[in-house]
């Protein structure tokens, strides 16, 4: 886990084989296939059939599509086109602050961004990430951002996102929401916080998402 978090093995990275993990650790193979096993269990871990194991990479656009129908004109669903048109460094309310772990009067970086469908808005979202871990983002052209974030915070932060906690709620649209979202003032609103944490559960970033609720499903398969 150590070596997963300090990006030593960094994301859809494959591990060292059960033999070489023996001889670098000095233990019996069957320890070795336990704390394998154990990482697989909590979803640090993936193993590939035939090709070994590998870091594993979470699919967290795939939320979306549990809850949004995002989808083009043949049917497959897509992912939103992301703007971010405001960035601010500044204290973040109360319950963020408490969220990401932040001290009192401790600064951090909100970014407010809408993603697009065919060009129309679909999601307005507002993002919070602590200053100290993601400081690099004050200083790109918002234009740099691109669609998706995760592999940003990767490539400018170090800051790799490795699980989430989402919970999901409704509300009705204010004037900058409806203003934001093109909808009538008081119209109904899907809202859905995200914390995401690192490999260690560390906060990385906080995130409130916001949708119309004429497109709202919801869909989990039962086994």
């Amino acid at each position: 886990m150590a070596k997963i978090v300090s990006r030593e093995w960094q994301p859809d990275m494959a591990i060292p084989t059960e033999s070489e993990l023996t001889k670098a650790y000095g233990v019996a193979i069957g320890t070795v296939r336990k704390a394998v096993e154990m990482l697989v269990a909590d979803g640090l871990l993936v193993r590939n059939q035939g090709r070994g194991t590998f870091v594993r990479r979470p699919n967290f656009n795939a939320s979306l599509f549990r809850f949004f129908r995002h989808q083009n004109s043949s049917l497959k669903n897509k992912v939103p086109e992301g703007r971010i048109f405001g960035r601010l460094l500044l204290e973040p309310p109360e319950a963020v602050a408490t969220a990401l772990n932040l001290k009192k009067k401790v600064k951090a970086i909100r970014l407010d961004r809408l993603r697009y469908v065919d060009g129309q808005p679909a999601l307005l979202e507002e993002i919070w990430l602590p200053y100290a871990s993601f400081s690099a983002l004050m200083s790109l052209e918002l234009a740099e951002f691109g669609d998706l974030l995760y592999p940003l915070y990767e490539q400018q932060c170090a800051q790799t996102v490795a699980s989430a906690q989402e919970t999901l709620s409704v509300d009705t649209a204010d004037a900058e929401v409806a203003r934001q979202l093109g909808m009538e003032i008081g119209k109904p609103v899907i809202v859905i916080d995200r914390l995401a944490l690192g490999y260690d559960q560390k906060p990385l970033e906080w995130r409130r998402t916001r949708g119309p609720a004429e497109g709202f499903r919801y869909q989990i398969d039962i086994r």
